[in-house]
């Protein structure tokens, strides 16, 4: 079992500024892609931002510019740079990652969600 911890949420005015954290813990013994999610009132969950174990990453039209992703393999961590966020961010925010675990089984994990949102 590979477990998901999300940190950063919070209420920001919009031009403001957030940080979100997600910390996997269990039996890694690699991950491969980690993404994080997004799913507003009444809509879609939708890609926010994805990145693979080589640093390569894939930014959504929406955010491109304003957000980036960032992982710490050392710490099994990766990280949403949120800036200039607008109304239209506010939002739950998932993370996921998948991966190996150490008995070679494949995990496909996903966070508690954190709550992000944008008010004046």
């Amino acid at each position: 079992q590979v477990q998901l911890v999300e940190s950063g949420g919070g209420l920001v005015q919009p031009g403001g500024s957030l940080t979100l954290s997600c910390a996997a813990s269990g039996s890694i013994f690699v991950i491969n892609g980690m993404a994080w999610y997004r799913q507003a009132p009444g809509k879609q969950r939708e890609l926010v931002a994805g990145i693979t174990n080589s640093g390569n990453t894939n930014i959504a039209d929406s955010v491109k510019g304003r957000f980036t992703i960032s992982r710490d393999n050392t710490m099994n961590t990766m990280y949403l740079q949120m800036n200039s966020l607008k109304l239209e961010d506010t939002a739950v925010y998932y993370c996921t990652m998948k991966g190996i675990g150490f008995d070679r089984t494949m995990f496909d994990s996903w966070g508690q969600g954190t709550q992000v949102t944008v008010s004046s």
